[in-house]
């Protein structure tokens, strides 16, 4: 009895190692059900999805300064790559500061701020009737909080599709 339990018991696993769990196609679609190729969609190079996966959308700024610093500048440079070669793109440079300052100041720094970027964009061939500007100041913040962390995050100039 215990012989005919044991092999009934190894005909079952016998059975069970052979099906088939593939994580590939059933065929259906023609290239014959074997493939685990992976499809990547390719973002369309025109979409916002774009701008803010592939190009960087934020360009961040140090404490009461509107210079850009070398790591914005290389992100900047691809951003007039792109426009250069899409020269039908239009866009708007959102200017941001902090919370710290008043609304005024804040108001004029986030032009400087976004003038600069304007500016870095024109020197590298791009026309400055594609590129339009506004300041925010403090008023929409990316991230909400009075630490050094969260104002790091709203001095920022942002590139948004016109």
């Amino acid at each position: 009895m215990r012989f005919n339990l044991l092999s009934l018991f190894a005909a079952a696993l016998l059975i069970a190692a052979c099906e088939s769990t593939s994580d590939s196609t059933d065929g259906a679609d023609g290239t014959g059900g074997t493939s685990t190729e992976i499809i990547v969609e390719e973002i369309n190079p025109r979409s916002a999805e774009y701008v803010s996966e592939v190009l960087g959308d934020r360009v961040y700024f140090d404490f009461n300064s509107s210079i850009i610093n070398a790591q914005s500048q290389s992100g900047i440079k691809r951003w007039a790559e792109w426009m250069n070669a899409y020269g039908d793109i239009v866009v708007i440079v959102e200017g941001h500061a902090d919370e710290r300052g008043t609304r005024e100041y804040n108001l004029a720094l986030g032009e400087r701020r976004a003038n600069a970027i304007k500016n870095y964009l024109i020197a590298l061939g791009v026309a400055p009737d594609r590129i339009a500007t506004i300041s925010f100041g403090k008023e929409r913040p990316a991230v909400e909080g009075h630490t050094e962390a969260a104002w790091a995050q709203n001095r920022r100039g942002v590139l948004v599709l016109g």
